[in-house]
């Protein structure tokens, strides 16, 4: 069975994370993604860290499949040969420092000017217009600039996302607006030029706790490992000491729960409990005593109990129970992909298709298919000179 995207090229001039992560999801499902790099230093996430027999971990995370050319676009053959790369490319991703790409003619609007069925992203960090359009941003800075520290971490301290929530978020609406794109060009025969910002990616995130906070005239509440504004809901120890989380989501679970978990369906009739927000308003003597009931119970009964009243729970694992997960390893969950270093094994994306397996090619090392990209495109110049309705911009 062919693959969803293997008519599909795309060309990414990327570094970091958010571009780089929207276009391995494409090349994940047969897009041939060509990542333009710096020569010699490449994107600079290469460097992030060594943990990977001496590749970075983020960046093996998000180039799998690619093919790396390295050019130095301000020069002028260089230019060229993008030129013609971007006259025979189905979409183009960019995400340079502010301005960066609009001195080079190579924001989305002039792109798809010059090619009018290009599918064309911009990825900032604040968006085009307003106070902060020049400003850099990373994951960090925006997840404070959007509010998300307010509402993570304990009372007494905010924490950041351990993960690059804001990259994460913003790579998956430009692919988003990819997929947008291509289906329109199918129907109507033109691309479209569009963009996504951090702030903007984050701050749709952040629509729950905003709308509280208008709602109520007060902000959501840190608070740790449990739930807000849902109680109960978060960690509780059991008898042998190990962490238990589970979560109550509407009154018949509540009810399920004290009858089956707890064994007294007199706890769901209390009059302190009857909502969720008299729970939530209740919350610590709600707690205790459920941590009281759990204390004669090891956490494997726990969770039979609660699996047996059907109210989702989970364990506490940290990173190394997850690459042991039972669930990754019944379902196969991982493949071995190629590097510099060597084999790595990666999870796969989590699209699932019946009947087809996603591309996991090699992470390419710097610039190691400029030579065939090249070549392929001196050939192209040779059948077809023409490759776009104008001529390259000036890139001085």
């Amino acid at each position: 069975m062919n693959l969803p995207l293997d008519d599909i090229t795309v060309v990414s001039l990327e570094q970091a994370i958010a571009a780089p992560l929207a276009s391995r999801h494409l090349a994940d499902w047969g897009a041939r993604v060509i990542k333009i790099e710096r020569p010699e230093v490449g994107d600079f996430a290469r460097n992030y860290d060594t943990a990977m027999d001496g590749l970075s971990s983020q960046f093996v995370w998000t180039n799998r499949s690619k093919e790396s050319l390295a050019l130095d676009i301000k020069a002028d053959d260089a230019r060229a040969s993008l030129e013609t790369l971007l006259g025979q490319a189905d979409v183009f991703i960019q995400n340079l420092a502010p301005g960066a790409a609009a001195r080079l003619g190579l924001d989305a609007k002039s792109l798809v000017a010059r090619f009018p069925r290009l599918i064309a992203c911009d990825i900032s960090g604040y968006g085009s217009g307003g106070p902060y359009s020049d400003k850099k941003a990373y994951d960090l800075l925006v997840q404070c600039e959007t509010g998300f520290l307010s509402i993570n971490g304990t009372p007494e301290t905010p924490s950041k996302c351990g993960v690059a929530i804001a990259d994460i978020a913003t790579g998956m609406y430009a692919l988003n607006g990819i997929l947008m794109g291509l289906h329109q060009r199918a129907r109507t025969g033109k691309g479209y030029a569009f963009e996504v910002s951090l702030f903007d990616a984050l701050t749709e995130w952040m629509s729950y706790p905003a709308y509280y906070t208008r709602g109520r005239g007060e902000p959501v509440p840190r608070s740790g490992a449990r739930h807000a504004t849902i109680a109960p809901y978060g960690p509780f120890p059991a008898g042998d000491g190990k962490v238990v989380f589970f979560g109550i989501q509407n009154e018949r679970e509540w009810q399920k729960f004290c009858e089956i978990v707890l064994g007294d369906a007199t706890v769901a009739t209390d009059a302190r409990y009857v909502t969720n927000s008299l729970r939530v308003a209740n919350r610590e003597v709600l707690e205790a005593t459920i941590r009281q009931h759990f204390a004669a119970w090891t956490s494997d009964e726990v969770i039979a109990r609660l699996d047996r009243a059907a109210i989702a729970n989970g364990r506490m694992n940290d990173v190394d129970a997850l690459l042991e997960h039972p669930q990754l390893r019944a379902r196969n969950r991982y493949r071995s992909v190629g590097t510099e270093s060597g084999p790595h094994d990666m999870f796969l994306p989590p699209v699932t298709i019946a009947g087809i397996e996603p591309v996991m090619k090699p992470v390419p090392a710097v610039g190691e298919h400029t030579s065939k990209i090249l070549a392929e495109i001196e050939t192209q110049r040779e059948t077809s000179p023409a490759t776009s309705s104008t001529s390259a911009p000036d890139a001085r």
